[in-house]
This record gives structure tokens, C-alpha cells and sequence, in this order.
């Protein structure tokens, strides 16, 4: 399976989404059209690199929500498999990390399927006309795990602020943009698209 983003065509539409929290409420991309930009994260509970960014993404929905840029979360993983990313679990870290943003639950992986997701965390962030603007890493910060020592970098959502930033003040998308990567998407059994393997 692919650990790494795919890198998305800048300027492609934003595909719609209607999906639960946990508590059942629905959110559709127009939920979010007064923003002028939209941040869609595809993570989950048990990802080591979404632990290792979780507080600063956090902190970062939450100063750039008054500047107009929106933030939500989808969880995709098939909990069959990861039970800990389901939705009762789900509202447990969102309220216990305090997250500003609805986390969402994509139950069929169609939304994942349709934003062409691979990893968590994977990021998305649209314009005001909802056409990607920036798809990469949240910095240059990495978790050691099993696969690797890390680099014990500090978490600064240094390249998440700076194309935030760019998208505010009106300016062009990042160039050089750099491909997330992390845990594998959990996809169910026979519903692994041929670009995630």
C-alpha cells in the first residue's frame, strides 16, 4: 500500500461530501462555502504521524478559522480492521484534544476515493472557488517509527501556514510542493483503488 500522497492536479474542483460526525450531524462541502478557503484532512486516531502533528494541526485550525480558512477532518479507515478510528472514538480525541473542526466519518470510503486519498494524514487545502490550492506536508517534521528513526524536527506547520497564507493574501499556490506521507489508508477488503496500491 502507498505511504505517500499523490501529487493532484492544482485547480481541480473539490469533490462534494456528505458525511456524519459522530454524533450524526451532516456536513456537506456547501457547510463550509462561506470560508474563503476550506482545509480537508483525511486522518484517523491510531496514525503515529497524525499523533505526531495532532496538536499542532489542531492549534492551527483554530487561529486560521477567524482569517477564513476552514478546516474538517474525515476518518476513512475501514475499523473492522483499526476499531480505535471509529466514531465513538473519534469523539473522544476531538473533544479531548479540543479540536475546532468537525471530524467526520467516511463509513463507504467514497469520499476518500473520490479526493484520491492514500495516506494519513493527507491534506487538501481549496481556494475560495474550491479549486486545490495546496496539496503536501504539514512541515518538514517526521515520527520515528518502526520504518524509520525520524528526524526530531520540531512540529511547526511551517508549509501549511505559508500556503494558508498565500491563499488569503490572494497570491499564487506554493511551488514545490511536497507529498505527505504516513500510514497507509485502511481500506476494506476488495475496495483498494488501483492508484493506493
Amino acid at each position: 500500500m502507498k505511504y505517500e500522497s499523490l501529487v493532484p492536479q492544482l485547480g481541480a474542483p473539490a469533490p462534494d461530501f456528505r458525511l456524519p460526525d459522530p454524533s450524526g450531524r451532516i456536513y456537506t462541502l456547501r457547510d463550509f462555502a462561506q470560508y474563503r478557503g476550506l482545509l480537508v484532512v483525511f486522518m484517523c486516531n491510531h496514525c503515529p504521524s497524525v499523533q505526531h502533528i495532532l496538536d499542532g494541526l489542531v492549534a492551527f485550525a483554530a487561529e486560521y478559522l477567524p482569517k477564513g480558512l476552514a478546516t474538517v477532518g474525515i476518518s476513512s479507515n475501514d475499523v473492522s480492521s483499526h476499531p480505535e478510528d471509529g466514531p465513538e472514538l473519534m469523539a473522544k480525541l476531538a473533544l479531548e484534544r479540543g479540536f475546532s473542526f468537525p471530524y467526520l466519518y467516511d463509513e463507504s470510503q467514497e469520499v476518500a476515493i473520490a479526493f484520491r486519498a492514500v495516506c494519513t494524514p493527507d491534506f487538501f487545502m481549496y481556494d475560495g472557488d474550491r479549486r486545490l490550492f495546496y496539496a503536501g506536508r504539514f512541515d518538514g517534521s517526521r515520527p520515528a517509527n518502526p520504518f524509520s528513526p525520524g528526524n526530531n524536527l520540531p512540529v511547526t506547520g511551517e508549509y501549511m501556514q505559508a500556503a494558508a497564507d498565500a491563499l488569503l493574501a490572494g497570491g499564487p499556490p506554493p511551488s514545490g510542493q511536497i507529498a505527505s506521507t504516513g500510514c497507509s489508508l485502511k481500506w476494506k477488503p476488495g475496495k483498494e483503488p488501483a492508484w493506493s496500491k
